[in-house]
């Protein structure tokens, strides 16, 4: 009898421990939750300003302030390539969007080379502006590469052609190998890349092996990663994608021509 009171006395305690660890845990969460996401948005913000060139004005300064300041944020009509008041750019979800069927659109496997599945009606830009008009614009991107998704960021100068930076904020790629999307020097080889060639056609992408100086086109190639074919590849297609007629390109050249 004492060995079956032992049982369910060990029993007993096994199964409040638990419930009290489940308790503190998801207290944990809940309360930590304002935390990380606002952990989050400084994250999203800071990879913004680091593909539009402006992460050094943060020493000193909180990324906030930054952003604020030097950035505004505006949301464009895929379907006209004009800028568009129909969402709150400070509340819009675009990934959220794109989930959505009654906000995006189903793209063909012609048209989904970034093998995104759907594409939302909206996209969001982030702009920079001086003195001068304007200075910089970022690009939110994203597309497929060997083991996830990678979302990220693509910067174009004032010309709304050359490149001015490249970041991914969130991916699952192999450390080492697809990691190395995250590695500073191979990012540095975008800037000053062309997106576009002389007809409009949007020709950046990343190539197998090195670009030299006797390469064709160069100003519009950067070199694969090496040992990461098929991340090198996913990320030439979602840039590719994302220049193209069903992403920024109508958009980009409104802006050119001043009727966005």
């Amino acid at each position: 009898m004492a060995s079956n009171d032992s049982i369910k006395k060990t029993l007993t305690v096994t199964i409040m421990l638990c419930i009290v660890c489940s308790v503190v845990v998801s207290t944990a969460a809940v309360y930590l939750r304002p935390v990380q996401e606002v952990n989050k948005s400084l994250d999203f913000k800071r990879n913004i300003l680091a593909a539009a060139g402006l992460l050094e004005q943060t020493a000193g300064r909180k990324v906030e302030d930054v952003f604020n300041e030097r950035v505004t944020t505006r949301a464009v009509d895929f379907s006209t390539g004009t800028f568009t008041d129909q969402v709150d750019p400070a509340k819009y979800e675009q990934r959220a969007a794109a989930k959505d069927p009654s906000r995006s659109t189903d793209l063909s496997a012609d048209e989904d080379i970034a093998k995104i599945g759907r594409r939302e009606e909206v996209g969001l830009v982030y702009m920079i502006e001086g003195d001068n008009g304007l200075e910089t614009i970022v690009l939110p991107v994203r597309g497929y590469g060997l083991w996830s998704t990678l979302y990220g960021f693509l910067a174009l100068d004032s010309d709304l052609n050359t490149v001015k930076g490249l970041g991914f904020y969130e991916h699952g790629e192999t450390p080492g190998l697809g990691g190395e999307v995250d590695n500073p020097n191979w990012k540095a080889i975008w800037e000053g890349k062309k997106a576009y060639d002389e007809d409009g056609d949007a020709e950046l992408t990343v190539v197998k092996g090195a670009v030299g100086p006797d390469t064709r086109d160069a100003e519009h190639k950067v070199d694969g990663l090496s040992g990461a074919t098929l991340t090198s590849r996913g990320v030439a297609n979602l840039v590719q994608f994302w220049l193209g007629e069903d992403g920024y390109k109508p958009f980009l050249t409104n802006l050119k021509k001043g009727e966005a």
